[in-house]
Order: structure tokens, then C-alpha cells, then sequence
């Protein structure tokens, strides 16, 4: 490569890139000749001056780092230029920082912003599918709203895959609820990104399979067309794409986009009695596909270069 073009590169740091959603975030980087990658030895990923080294020589910053690393890491990046995108739960309900789900009327607000939040998995499928109703003012904003959703194990991290993928409890062979206290970290961003007044009821459900993630949202009362249409107006470009009628011989399998960055939502059932469906991967759309679509609008780029849509 010539120098005068390597000058032109923009330069990334991806701290935290040892975690499942930054390993994918590197694999999905170094596939690119646009860009230029910053890493750091073994040694010197956990040193702050060797930190805030990177994040002032970058462009663009992806955090993939439990949440108070995350603040801390912005904290090390004081007033740099770099662009910082979190994918921890650190910031999505900030003020001061934009929350990273183009699809939903923030793609302009993103493409000016230094500081995005990116949402988390179960959210991003939750906000997918009732957002458009509540911005479209067919879903009241205080409706109760139930929420049901299936993710693969690769979404609790490496000790959890560890553990799956090792030799383990019989309990594990079988779907596990959790956040069984109605406390889950997503629901804050759940609830205000939708302009909701009241939580959803949320099941958030891990089962062994590695990726993947089924969200349902049951709602009556509704014409199947008059959803239908919401959906289309509003994914008409980005990464969710709408699809009518979907049925795998009669099933939709939660692991139908493992390994893809889109996300396909669908309303199934009839007039009065639906439940709405978003399918992705929990760390494509989910988590590091979803974060580099925000990298690229932000550099004025097509949103989904460099992923697998």
C-alpha cells in the first residue's frame, strides 16, 4: 500500500477486543483495506497510559468492556476527537450520548455523533419491532407489552461458552430462563427508546445452541395490515428488512441468521391476535455487526460495508 494512502486510513482501537464482541468486531475489521487497527500487546491491554495512548491516536474507538472499564475508558479518552462507540450498558440511556439504532429515526443524528451508545441484544430486537408501532401512534405509549426472547449462549460471553462447551450440568442441555427478578439491564433502554411509560414484562431465555436470537412481542387488538404497513414504511433501508409471511415449514428457528449482521423482523398470526418476530445474531445485529454499522455511517460510508448481510 502507498504511504499518501495509508495516511488517508482511519485508525481504530478496539478495547476490550479479547471479549466475544470484540473478537468479532476485529475479525470483521481486518477483512477491510480502509482502515488501520490499533492493537496493543497482551501485556498492555489492561494498562491505562497504554490506553490512552490508543484512544488519542484513533479515529474511531469501539469500547467492549464491562461498564465501569467503559467509563473509565472515556474518562482515559478526555476530550480526544476519537469517535467512541460503547457497546457496554454504560451510556444507552445518556443524555449526552447518542444511542446507535439507525433504523429508527437516529441514522442522521449518529452520522454527527462522537459519542454513540450501542444497544444492547435482547433491545435491539424489542425496540426493533415496537418503536414503529409507538412512533406511528398505533401503539399507545402506555400499553403493557410483554416480551419473549431466545438468544444463544455466545451473548453471556466466554465463561459462559466455557461452560457450555464443556462438559456441564444436565440443567444446561435445556432452555434457562433468567433475569427472573424483572430487572434486566435492557429494559431501561427498552422502555425509553420506545417511548414507553411502563417496563415490558420481559423473558429473556438462553438455550444451548451457540448464536442466534428470537425476539416475540404478543400484541391483540391489531389488524395484521395495519402493523404490516408500519413495518414497511419504516425498514424501508439499513439493516432490518421486513418480511411478510415467514414460516420455515411451519417453524422459525431462533438460529436462522447466526453469523449474518441484518436483522428480519415479521408479524405472524391474524387480525386481533399477533406476535411480532425479530430474528438476528445476538452479535451481529445484537452486539459488533450493529456497532460497526454505526462506525461506517459515522464515516460516511454504506452502512454495511465489511459485514454479512
Amino acid at each position: 500500500m502507498l504511504e499518501k494512502d495509508r495516511q488517508k486510513m482511519k485508525k481504530v482501537f478496539v478495547d476490550g477486543s479479547a471479549g466475544t464482541t470484540g473478537l468479532r468486531i476485529v475479525s470483521r475489521l481486518r477483512e477491510r483495506d480502509d482502515l488501520e487497527c490499533i492493537c496493543l500487546p497482551d501485556g498492555q491491554r489492561k494498562d491505562p497510559a497504554a490506553r490512552a495512548d490508543a484512544i488519542h491516536h484513533a479515529d474511531v474507538v469501539f469500547l467492549c468492556l464491562p461498564d465501569d472499564a467503559a467509563r473509565e475508558a472515556v474518562a482515559l479518552a478526555g476530550d480526544a476527537d476519537a469517535v467512541i462507540i460503547d457497546t457496554s450498558t454504560a451510556h444507552r440511556v445518556h443524555p449526552d450520548w447518542t444511542y446507535g439504532f439507525a433504523e429508527i429515526g437516529q441514522r442522521d443524528a449518529i452520522r454527527k455523533s462522537r459519542r454513540i451508545a450501542n444497544p444492547g441484544c435482547h433491545a435491539s430486537g424489542f425496540i426493533a419491532l415496537v418503536a414503529p408501532l409507538v412512533q406511528a401512534g398505533l401503539l399507545s405509549a402506555d400499553a403493557q407489552i410483554s416480551c419473549f426472547s431466545l438468544t444463544g449462549y455466545s451473548g453471556g460471553g466466554k465463561k459462559m461458552i466455557a461452560q457450555y462447551e464443556a462438559e456441564h450440568d444436565a440443567l444446561l442441555d435445556a432452555p434457562r430462563m433468567y433475569g427472573l427478578a424483572q430487572k434486566h439491564k435492557h429494559l431501561p433502554e427498552m422502555t425509553k427508546v420506545c417511548g414507553l411509560s411502563t417496563d415490558p414484562v420481559f423473558c429473556p431465555v438462553v438455550a444451548p445452541y451457540y448464536a442466534g436470537m428470537q425476539v416475540t412481542v404478543p400484541l391483540t387488538g391489531f389488524a395484521k395490515k395495519d402493523v404490516e404497513d408500519v413495518y414497511r414504511s419504516r425498514y424501508s433501508s439499513g439493516l432490518v428488512r421486513f418480511a411478510a409471511d415467514v414460516q420455515e415449514d411451519g417453524f422459525l428457528s431462533a438460529g436462522a441468521f447466526a453469523g449474518r449482521d441484518d436483522m428480519q423482523i415479521t408479524a405472524c398470526g391474524s387480525d386481533g391476535r399477533l406476535t411480532l418476530v425479530a430474528r438476528f445474531d445476538n452479535l451481529g445485529k445484537g452486539a459488533s455487526g450493529a456497532a460497526i454499522q454505526n462506525m461506517n455511517i459515522r464515516l460516511g460510508l454504506p452502512e454495511d460495508t465489511g459485514l454479512n448481510v
